[in-house]
């Protein structure tokens, strides 16, 4: 599926898995932890310290940016990994997962690569050693300094999209906040019948259909009109959805996604897309082919982003869903 119809939270969470799991560096596709840690959980990764990060200096509020200081260029052959604060909270079980603030520094130059909260399994074999070796097993409220040698996370050819060559040092800073809870998905909204302003629709067979949108302000309501019932299940939510579908701007009439031109229709879970795609979809039958207009609040947010350029727009959807089935 293209990262268009993904909710924002998996979007953030995709891009830090480039970074922490092994043989996923570069890859946006992949989850920031087994989506089953205990399929992969194994005994704590042993962290031991050494002059190098030893010699880092953090500071900075806890669960916030932190701040590193080191002599430049720090150059490390082997990991190490300093506990900078003991936390005084439950010791952490491999299998559980943690949310852990991540900021990481190039220790060639100084300049920090990122600094983001994500989800982590302790005990987890598929993350990077360098991230096992900084939360592993460590009480909540613990903060860490890691260093490791670029090559040792992401190859000889190091990571050109995090600045990162294969002959620098990275230094992680990890702080183990508290355990994670998956959140409870709020429940999708029903659409309303679209029966005015309603775009016209010429469907190409393979191809991306035609969209033509009125020239009049967009409804402030979700509106579903069914262009073409189906006659095949019926979808649920939950279920993982495999559609065609094509997503546009109303204000422009621009497409933004399709799946058309990728040669193949996309599946998804209707709870893991913004939500007013996936409440189109519930209660759909399979074949049906149906157009929606999602307001801005059920789509990308309300007001206008610069991290996302579909923020604060109203979104045009055409769908022919292909299949359904329960994600159980």
């Amino acid at each position: 599926m293209n990262r268009a119809l993904r909710r924002t939270a998996p979007i953030a969470l995709a891009a830090a898995s480039a970074l922490v799991l092994a043989g996923c560096a570069g890859s946006d596709d992949a989850p920031a932890s087994s989506s089953d840690p205990a399929a992969t959980a194994a005994a704590c990764f042993e962290a031991k310290p050494g002059a190098e990060s030893d010699a880092v200096k953090v500071s900075g509020d806890f669960g916030g940016t932190p701040t590193a200081e080191f002599t430049t260029p720090l150059a490390a052959e082997e990991l190490q990994t300093t506990v900078a604060i003991k936390g005084d909270g439950d010791k952490t079980e491999s299998g559980v997962s943690a949310n852990v603030m991540l900021t990481m520094f190039n220790g060639t130059s100084g300049e920090q690569i990122v600094s983001q909260e994500v989800p982590l399994a302790m005990g987890d074999t598929s993350l990077l050693e360098a991230f096992r070796s900084a939360i592993d097993c460590q009480p909540y409220g613990t903060r860490t300094v890691t260093v490791a040698p670029a090559a040792s996370l992401y190859g000889e050819t190091g990571n050109e999209s995090l600045g990162v060559a294969a002959d620098d040092t990275v230094v992680i800073v990890a702080d183990v906040v508290e355990e994670y809870v998956e959140p409870t998905p709020e429940p999708l909204p029903t659409p309303a019948e679209w029966t005015t302003n309603v775009p016209e629709v010429t469907f190409n067979g393979d191809k991306t259909p035609t969209v033509v949108i009125p020239k009049t302000d967009a409804s402030a309501e979700l509106e579903l009109k069914v262009l073409e019932p189906g006659d095949g299940k019926t979808v649920a939510d939950g279920d993982q959805v495999t559609v065609q579908y094509a997503g546009l701007t109303w204000d422009d009439g621009q497409v933004f996604d399709d799946s058309y031109s990728r040669g193949e229709p996309a599946t998804f879970s209707t709870s893991g897309v913004i939500p007013g795609f996936g409440a189109a979809l519930v209660g759909q039958k399979v074949g049906t082919k149906l157009i929606v207009t999602i307001p801005p609040a059920l789509g990308y947010g309300a007001e206008p982003s610069d991290s996302n350029e579909l923020a604060g727009r109203t979104l045009v959807f055409v769908v022919e869903i292909v299949d359904t089935a329960s994600a159980g």
